[in-house]
């Protein structure tokens, strides 16, 4: 049977967990979740593992637990697109998302929908603090992303660009992921705060712990170094082009005190 969380459940915000072929570590990450927060909505973006059906099964026994299964693989971006549709169309005003694969704490829930009810304006992200195991290559590399998307935003505040642990208001990133057809991969957590501070959403930074797990731990990782290199540095080309085009509006911001 599926532990039933006695949380009381949030009319305006959801935990949203885009998730593909994350071996069974997902049942306990979802189980971690629903602990601490009502309701809580996967995604399964196509996965082939089984997990699809595991999940029915503890949703058919939990009504604070839901899962969208897409016929077949899309991206991180587009399995949260589709569950901001989805949230808008009920009425949620913010998804707080995180990785199906444990590296994500959800004990930490509370506090970022706590801070994102005093702020619902900003997006609250999540800045990570590794533990001893974090691979150095993946510690390492991402200061270069940061450092690009702070660039981008005319240093604006934005602590961790690729920790995807963060509470979005639904409006705004609906609307940016709208405009563009970009942000549906790998480069979804970057291009995203990088496009809704340009649209004035302000980052609030929380530190949050992530954990890597090995695989004898049952740690399941899609990250290709090439390959998701490539795709980020590709973003971060489009990206720059379009913070030159902005430039004089964030500017205007910044000499405003609105940026």
């Amino acid at each position: 049977m599926t532990a039933v969380s006695s949380t009381p459940v949030s009319t305006t915000h959801l935990v949203l967990i885009p998730s593909y072929n994350p071996g069974a570590r997902v049942y306990q990450t979802v189980r971690a979740a629903r602990r601490y927060w009502s309701p809580v909505w996967v995604v399964v973006d196509g996965s082939t593992d089984g997990s699809a059906a595991g999940l029915a099964a503890m949703a058919a026994q939990d009504a604070g637990l839901r899962v969208i299964v897409l016929p077949r693989n899309q991206g991180k971006g587009a399995a949260v697109l589709r569950g901001l549709e989805e949230a808008a169309a009920v009425g949620f005003s913010h998804v707080l998302t995180m990785d199906s694969d444990g590296q994500h704490p959800p004990e930490c829930i509370a506090a970022f929908m706590a801070e994102s009810s005093r702020q619902p304006a900003a997006m609250i992200l999540g800045v990570p603090v590794f533990d001893a195991g974090a691979p150095a290559l993946r510690v390492n590399g991402r200061r270069i992303s940061n450092g690009w998307a702070n660039l981008e935003t005319l240093w604006a505040g934005i602590g961790d660009s690729l920790f995807g642990f963060r509470v979005y208001p639904v409006a705004a990133l609906r609307r940016v992921m709208r405009e563009q057809r970009w942000m549906r991969h790998f480069d979804f957590d970057p291009e995203a705060v990088v496009r809704l501070c340009w649209l004035g959403v302000r980052p609030v930074n929380l530190p949050a712990p992530v954990r890597y797990y090995s695989a004898e731990e049952g740690g399941v990782s899609h990250f290709s170094y090439l390959r998701d290199n490539l795709l980020l540095t590709w973003m971060h080309t489009r990206l720059f082009a379009g913070f030159v085009f902005r430039l004089p509006l964030l500017l205007l911001r910044r000499a405003q005190g609105r940026f």
